[in-house]
């Protein structure tokens, strides 16, 4: 399209793996965005490339493909820090390559950004859907409507140690693919933390969130495809993805508590296990 940098809207970056089908959706939802100008950044984890194929068939200008030089194999927050890097949108939208995101969603983000100059992140509710059985989805519909009840009750408390105490030590509101941050605020705070292989997108959001703010409007902003099992949500993790939660929750609040200090940490620990409940 031809934008100078600094005018475009959106970066959209979509980490890939192998699932050029699912790619094609997401794109595909992205670019019948209207009302923003934006560019889409895929960079291809699989070391063969996979996802090349699918970018050069939609011939669009908009969207750039990159290969990973140094493949991970599936460690999202190094595939992630690649894209941002590269990316020249006022806003940074993180999409996994297989979610979909909602008509008019990008319009209404950047009206909100524009009518609170004062936060870095824009989340709202999730849509869970898939191919897994009906008890899943039922218990995944459940876990979103919950992080919704909660994240509104953040959002009327005014203040952003509200939704930060959440995220560390409660009920994770939202899924990288659910929020959009300024792209300062990505700068601000570094990025991802490639030493987390899970929660490494509630860890990211709980320092957006502290540095910058956040906002939750109360809409369906992002359509979450649910596998068959349930990657963070099942209701019988696996061992191994058990410890790779509890590690990645566990340096997260190592993390703040080296930087915030005792006082900060103790208090969000109290607010989140207390004030949060009652309200």
């Amino acid at each position: 399209m031809g934008e100078k940098p600094g005018l475009i809207d959106f970066s959209v970056v979509i980490p890939t793996y192998r699932r050029n089908n699912q790619l094609e959706e997401a794109l595909a939802s992205v670019l019948q965005q209207s009302g923003v100008t934006l560019e889409i950044i895929v960079i291809d984890d699989c070391p063969d490339g996979s996802a090349r194929d699918v970018v050069a068939a939609l011939q669009d200008s908009r969207v750039e493909y990159q290969r990973n030089p140094n493949p991970t194999g599936g460690v999202p927050s190094v595939v992630r820090n690649l894209g941002w890097a590269r990316a020249r949108g006022q806003f940074v939208h993180f999409l996994d390559d297989d979610d979909i995101v909602p008509g008019g969603h990008y319009q209404v983000v950047k009206a909100t950004f524009e009518t609170h100059p004062e936060v870095g992140l824009v989340f709202g509710r999730i849509e869970p859907f898939g191919n897994c059985s009906e008890v899943q989805l039922r218990h995944e519909r459940h876990y979103f409507n919950e992080a919704a009840r909660i994240a509104s009750v953040c959002g009327r408390l005014g203040t952003r140690l509200a939704f930060t105490s959440q995220m560390l030590f409660g009920h994770a509101m939202l899924v990288c693919s659910a929020g959009v941050v300024r792209r300062e605020s990505v700068e601000r705070i570094g990025g991802f933390d490639p030493g987390i292989r899970l929660f490494e997108d509630a860890d990211f959001y709980a320092r957006v969130m502290r540095e910058c703010g956040a906002y939750y409007i109360d809409r369906v902003v992002l359509r979450y495809r649910i596998g068959s099992p349930s990657l963070m949500h099942s209701p019988t993790p696996a061992p191994a993805q058990l410890l790779q939660q509890t590690s990645g929750r566990r340096r997260m609040q190592r993390k703040y508590l080296k930087k915030r200090g005792l006082l900060e940490f103790c208090t969000l620990v109290i607010f989140a296990r207390t004030v949060l409940r009652i309200v």
